[in-house]
């Protein structure tokens, strides 16, 4: 028995192999070069390469989701933490495959110092100023402005477009034009470093940098590399590749791209903004996105879901438009950055530029967007509706023609005598110091007080007034006519001054008299200067601003919510008390009882018989059943006074109820509003150049200019040039018409956004040619040659 060998156990452990790292009991993973497969069971699951960090961000995801491994066991095996595999969890359910190839961190290649910090960088280094010195301004290390800057960027300069304007009043000071160069701007307190560009300078409508990306793909249609280059945060917007294409639909929409860009949304956007993150569709893209919805009429992103994205991917230069989810996105992350404010002063101040004759007479008036959802916020009342209702109001500055301006979100619907001081503030900031503005607006506004402050500061006034008044004798009334932009009015007037605030306050009212004789309609004023038809006309084109408020209600849908978020309101805001209105119900139903018995008591006063009860103690006795009941009304009424006295009128918000301390987000519905008013400024400023070549352009001219933006056009793209070439119009008078404003669009000599094409357009000759263009058909001019001292 000694001599025998010994028994070997019948499981005799293994070691593993170098390359085999073990998972836990079941699972292993094997390398051997640069190849890894993951064994479970002993059946190998999946194979992928070293290199490869998609495949094995996925095999981590795989091992977690089939219940093979916890994610303590799989961070180990990989040699990364628990967190990062649930990152790879996350965004493998959220976007697949696609969403692995997304990289942590600050991206290689993207610059630390965003695009508005680097020309602040290039403007003081053309000043002399060193590297050193630019760090210490700025507040970031030198070697960030010496490696992270790179090239300087490109500029492409824009030429405002030629659009008419009316002429200014006689009183209306002209602002100086528009200039073509990028002024000069001092860095008093730049952002932080990485942030969007926010020093509130100018911009100007002919300054636009951008840098350029290269795409990738040689074919328009299909755009995988430069999506991929997207995914691993390698392009931050991609550039519009147009393809030769004949009767493309909506793509008469491109007649508005020099409006859009001389509107200058596009670079200040860029300034404030900066990039909104590695993405196929970036921030240029999404604007234009928004700006083409509006004026194609789809008016909310859900509404994408009824157009072929492929469709409307041809005008905007890539293979597919975005979708609803996308654009949803891009809205949530724009409106993350809260500088729709900005935004809007930023626009405003490019039209002021351009418009800025136009400024003498500004229409200011709310605009009220009812709400019909659950939340509780503040009611205002709705004048075209006739009831107060929850809502919103939005208080709007127009131009003399109509046109917006800007417009600011008012806090817990305050009325316009609240309101006007803030947004005069923001016009003084617009037209300047020295210049004097007539503001327009309702009775809303109506307070002699706030009169006797606007006045001083550089502001008229034109308002109707509130309040009962001594009406005019007829026989003091004189017509009054007059010629103003080639229409005749006729008015019934008087004019005389009037005085309040104890004769502190000198105003004039001229007081117009209705056709039927009888109602009479006093108007208030400040200037002096202007006549009595002219004031009145001016006042009574105070309909212009309604006008708009109503087109841009149907057409652009401007009271639709764009999203259904709330944001917490200021608790200590003060409200009416709801307990004293409760108690106002019981004071009236009190008062009414009162009167009631009051009115019998005096019946039974009226058919006593004297004879019978000749005194009041009599009398008294007689009526108990009224008097006490009387009595005991009085006394109840009274003390219902005495307890309401005691009640404040007004409480703090979170006293009143706590689902009241919540408004309506703003910033997302801000942001559409300003790219609706975007949209209605270009078709105005199309509809500018229209009217001097079709004669029914007041009747007809918006909806001419509809016809023209739905219109199919070909798209040909040859020696730098984007050529869009509109399909013949419903009639050929039409079609001349549009035919005579191409030339002044290709004057512009407008860069399609993003990318180096200049625009130029034509129209297809109708199928009658003698009917609109008589003689031969002489084709416009070719296109003259980018300026190159204009190209930077």
């Amino acid at each position: 028995m000694g001599g025998m060998p010994e028994q070997l156990p019948l499981l005799q452990p293994t070691t593993p192999d170098t390359g085999t790292t073990i998972i836990n009991m079941r699972c292993s993973l094997h390398a051997e070069g640069e190849q890894r497969v993951l064994v479970v069971s002993g059946s190998p699951l999946h194979h992928y390469s070293v290199q490869d960090a998609v495949a094995e961000a996925y095999a981590m995801v795989l091992l977690v989701d089939h219940g093979h491994a916890t994610q303590k066991e799989v961070a180990i095996a990989f040699g990364c933490s628990e967190r990062t595999v649930r990152r790879h969890q996350e965004r493998y359910s959220e976007g697949g495959m696609a969403a692995l190839a997304k990289r942590s961190g600050w991206r290689a290649g993207r610059r630390r110092i965003p695009a508005g910090r680097r020309r602040t960088i290039v403007r003081l280094s053309e000043q002399g100023l060193s590297n050193r010195e630019i760090a210490r301004r700025l507040r970031v290390s030198e070697k960030a402005i010496r490696k992270q800057v790179g090239p300087a960027i490109e500029t492409v300069v824009q030429p405002a477009l030629p659009f008419p304007c009316p002429e200014p009043a006689s009183r209306d000071q002209p602002m100086s034009a528009p200039s073509d160069t990028t002024p000069s701007v001092h860095v008093e307190e730049p952002p932080k470093d990485g942030a969007p560009d926010t020093s509130g300078q100018p911009i100007t409508s002919s300054e636009k940098e951008t840098a350029l990306p290269t795409p990738m793909d040689a074919d328009p249609s299909d755009r995988t590399m430069d999506r991929l280059l997207a995914c691993s945060g390698q392009l931050d917007d991609a550039s519009p590749m147009f393809a030769d294409a004949d009767a493309v639909p909506n793509a008469g929409v491109l007649f508005a791209i020099p409006a859009l860009v001389a509107s200058g949304i596009f670079g200040v956007a860029a300034r404030l903004y900066g990039e909104i993150g590695p993405a196929f569709y970036g921030l240029r893209t999404t604007f234009l996105v928004m700006l083409l919805m509006a004026l194609w009429r789809i008016q909310r992103p859900e509404a994408l879901k009824e157009h072929a994205p492929q469709g409307l991917g041809h005008v905007l230069g890539l293979d597919r438009a975005p979708e609803v989810k996308t654009l949803r996105r891009k809205l949530t992350r724009l409106a993350s950055y809260q500088k729709a404010d900005e935004l809007g002063m930023g626009l405003a101040r490019v039209r002021v530029e351009r418009r800025g004759q136009l400024m003498g007479f500004l229409y200011v008036d709310g605009h009220v967007r009812a709400y019909h959802g659950k939340r509780t916020i503040p009611k205002a009342h709705v004048a075209r509706m006739r009831i107060s209702m929850p809502g919103t109001t939005d208080y709007w500055v127009n131009d003399v023609s109509g046109d917006p301006i800007f417009v600011v979100t008012a806090k817990a619907n305050a009325g316009m005598v609240q309101m006007l001081p803030p947004v005069l503030g923001n016009v003084r900031e617009l037209v300047g110091k020295d210049r004097r503005i007539t503001i327009v607006f309702d009775r809303g506004g109506w307070s002699p007080k706030l009169f006797a402050r606007l006045i001083p500061d550089g502001f008229d006034i034109l308002t109707y007034r509130k309040g009962k008044t001594t009406e005019v004798a007829p026989e003091l009334f004189a017509i009054r006519q007059a010629v103003f932009e080639g229409r005749r009015v006729e008015y019934r007037l008087h004019d005389q001054a009037v005085q309040f605030l104890g004769g502190k306050l000198k105003l004039r009212q001229v007081t117009r008299l209705g056709d039927d004789g009888t109602h009479q309609t006093p108007i208030i004023t400040s200037r002096t200067d202007l006549s009595d038809v002219e004031i009145a006309w001016r006042m009574f084109e105070r309909w212009r601003q309604e006008n708009y408020f109503k087109y841009m209600r149907v057409e652009f849908l401007l009271d639709a919510l764009s999203d259904y978020k709330v944001e917490e309101d200021d608790p200590t805001r003060t409200v009416p008390n709801p307990a004293r209105r409760a108690m106002d119900k019981q004071i009236a139903e009190a008062r009414a009882r009162v009167a009631e018995l009051e009115a019998a008591y005096g019946s039974a006063a009226a058919d006593n018989q004297e004879k019978k009860r000749p005194t009041m103690r009599g009398f008294k006795i007689a009526n108990a059943s009224i008097g006490k009941p009387l009595r005991e009304a009085r006394e109840g009424y009274q003390a219902l006074l005495e307890q309401r006295r005691k009640l404040p009128a007004r409480v703090p918000v979170r006293d009143a109820s706590q689902e009241a301390v919540v408004k309506l987000a703003t910033e997302r519905k801000h942001l559409t509003n300003l790219v609706k008013m975007v949209a209605y400024q270009a078709e105005s400023d199309l509809l500018s150049l229209l009217r001097p070549h079709y004669t029914r352009a007041d009747q007809e001219g918006r909806t001419m200019v509809h016809e023209v933006l739905a219109a199919a056009a070909d798209i040909h793209v040859e020696d730098g040039r984007l050529s869009v070439t509109l399909a013949a119009l419903s009639s050929p008078h039409r079609t001349a018409a549009v035919l005579a404003i191409c030339q002044t669009l290709n004057e512009t000599n407008t860069v399609f956004p993003g990318t180096m094409l200049h625009l130029r357009y034509d129209v297809h000759p109708p199928p009658d040619n003698s009917l609109a263009f008589p003689g031969p058909r002489t084709r416009l001019a070719p296109h003259p040659e980018p300026d190159s001292s204009r190209e930077g």
